[in-house]
């Protein structure tokens, strides 16, 4: 017998016991991203028409690159874990679901990492 209740047997553990922090993760990054959407929404209009070497200056600033390398970061990491739940949700074979969201997990890391490498080849001087 458990002298546990059982509240505390179940709090934040699902299945995977990780549910609860992918549900955060998920919420947390969508919250960041909505203000990095809009900053970029409006520096995409601002830029139109705007030939590579202004577009190239504009990013060379410290405060577009930060921000760029946040919604690289934030959109990647969101993306990722929103096609996880999708495979997890519908696709039923272990074997094949495992290898589905470890792909996901690679190419999510592999493009940030050659967004941001871009990025900063940018920013810092390229």
């Amino acid at each position: 017998m458990s002298l546990r209740t059982p509240l505390g047997r179940v709090r934040g553990l699902g299945s995977a016991k990780e549910g609860t922090a992918h549900w955060w993760a998920q919420r947390l990054t969508a919250v960041a991203l909505v203000p990095l959407v809009l900053w970029f929404a409006v520096s995409l209009i601002v830029l139109t028409g705007a030939d590579h070497a202004t577009v190239a200056a504009w990013l060379r600033d410290p405060v577009a690159a930060v921000l760029m390398l946040l919604l690289i970061l934030a959109g990647f990491h969101h993306a990722q874990l929103g096609v996880q739940v999708v495979i997890e949700d519908y696709v039923h074979s272990e074997g094949l679901k495992l290898t589905l969201v470890t792909a996901v997990r690679f190419a999510a890391v592999a493009l940030g990492i050659g967004a941001a490498f871009s990025v900063l080849k940018i920013a810092i001087g390229g």
